[in-house]
């Protein structure tokens, strides 16, 4: 789980790696209404400090956000403070309200498990879901797109403080181990670095839309999109 560290250093990194909130969250908004040209409602889950919230709160009625990790929840309630932003476990979570599109994006469903995780996470996904809802789910990497021993490195200086960030990751059975380790300097605190290791589940593309049909939707996978990991657009029946 993400701490308090990465917390605060986490948008800018990646914004610095090319990650464009803003043209995901249009983007993403174009396909779900493709599905349903009426979805006014959002939660994004697993949702981190709210970076794709913030757009999302332009596009949709009414938005909110699930993260596990609380410094991450933290953060978004202060970027976003009109924004509900829940505490919960994607596998489990159980909230008062349904909604038209819910999105899992970053790769974050690879931090179920195993598959009975994988299951329980479209599940509880499906439950909140109003009648044509549509899931949207950036995957992680699947087997045979994961390159084993994969080494990242970047480093990012913005409004007076540089961050590098060196990442290593290595299969380990059925999923993949990433080190990361992370300096981050400026002039009012000096130097600091801080590490952080990532089990990530490389569920193969057939286990994610096993788990997709068993939770009732019927499952698309858009190629290509997200680093090329892809896309997969789950819909929930009419219920008349």
């Amino acid at each position: 789980m993400y701490g308090a560290d990465l917390t605060e250093i986490h948008d800018l990194i990646h914004e610095s790696r090319g990650k464009d909130y803003a043209a995901e969250a249009h983007d993403l908004t174009r396909r779900v209404r493709a599905l349903r040209p009426d979805a006014d409602s959002l939660l994004d889950v697993a949702c981190g400090t709210g970076a794709h919230l913030r757009h999302f709160g332009g596009l949709f009625d009414r938005v909110a956000g699930l993260e596990l990790s609380e410094p991450m929840v933290r953060a978004a309630r202060r970027a976003l403070p009109d924004v509900p932003v829940h505490t919960g476990d994607l596998r489990d979570f159980r909230l008062e309200t349904r909604f038209d599109v819910i999105t899992c994006l970053f790769g974050s469903l690879g931090y179920a498990t195993d598959a009975a995780e994988l299951h329980a996470a479209l599940a509880a996904f499906a439950r909140h879901l109003t009648s044509g809802g549509v899931v949207a789910v950036d995957p992680w990497w699947f087997p045979e797109t994961y390159l084993d021993g994969y080494v990242s490195g970047d480093v990012a200086t913005v409004a007076g403080r540089t961050v590098a960030r060196v990442s290593h990751s290595a299969r380990a059975g059925d999923a993949c181990r990433m080190d990361v380790h992370y300096v981050v300097a400026d002039a009012r605190t000096g130097v600091r670095h801080f590490t952080e290791t990532h089990r990530i589940s490389l569920f193969p593309r057939a286990t994610y839309e096993a788990a997709f049909r068993a939770a009732g939707l019927d499952v698309t996978y858009v190629p290509g999109l997200y680093a090329g990991r892809g896309l997969f657009l789950g819909t929930a029946p009419v219920v008349p």
